[in-house]
């Protein structure tokens, strides 16, 4: 909100000045997007610490809401010292739908694994192997590396600006089309926002 000073004549002739407030409309709704995003981190981080502590005395309540101030607070520094911000627009129907095709695939690589790891042979096949990436952003590619990763059998060992770097536990001639589809369903959630979607 700014503040400026107007001029008010009055009738014997003299001015005075008297303060005039108006708002900033996009500063005003910058603020207001930062206490949205402030008090959003703030609940999922006391959701976080409540579900994985397992523990509901009210000295650990305290504890934790003490520490969720604090993270938010020295987020909150971090994020004044460095001003860039990392802008990303997913179409939350598509992601939700990519997260449970990923579901599916984790749990079938799992089974994959486990029957090579309970199978006599270990037919143990590794292999370093690029994989072309097709992402515009560095969330995409972020998403689509970390899916590579929570993939039983794979991983993502090093990421360039137009491939990835995978290892697999046991490679086959089909793990090329299979992540070729997984990068195809990432790049599809990444380009709702170009398209004018939602």
């Amino acid at each position: 909100m700014a503040r400026k000073l107007a001029s008010l004549t009055i009738e014997n002739g003299e001015s005075i000045s008297r303060p005039n407030f108006h708002f900033d409309t996009a500063t005003d709704l910058n603020t207001g997007r930062d206490m949205v995003r402030m008090i959003g981190a703030a609940l999922g981080l006391g959701a976080l610490w409540w579900l994985m502590s397992g523990l509901f005395t009210p000295l650990l309540l305290c504890l934790g809401v003490i520490s969720v101030v604090i993270a938010v607070w020295v987020f909150e520094r971090m994020d004044a010292a460095d001003e860039g911000r990392l802008e990303f627009s997913f179409s939350l129907f598509r992601l939700a739908k990519y997260s449970l095709w990923l579901l599916v695939e984790i749990a079938k690589a799992n089974w994959q694994v486990t029957k090579i790891i309970l199978s006599s042979k270990m037919p143990i096949r590794q292999k370093l192997f690029n994989v072309k990436i097709s992402q515009q952003s560095d969330i995409g590619q972020v998403v689509f590396a970390n899916s590579i990763t929570l993939t039983p059998g794979t991983i993502t060992v090093e990421t360039e600006s137009d491939h990835f770097l995978v290892h697999a536990v046991a490679y086959n001639e089909t793990d090329i089309d299979a992540l070729a589809e997984m990068d195809r369903r990432v790049t599809e959630i990444e380009s709702i926002p170009q398209q004018g979607l939602s």
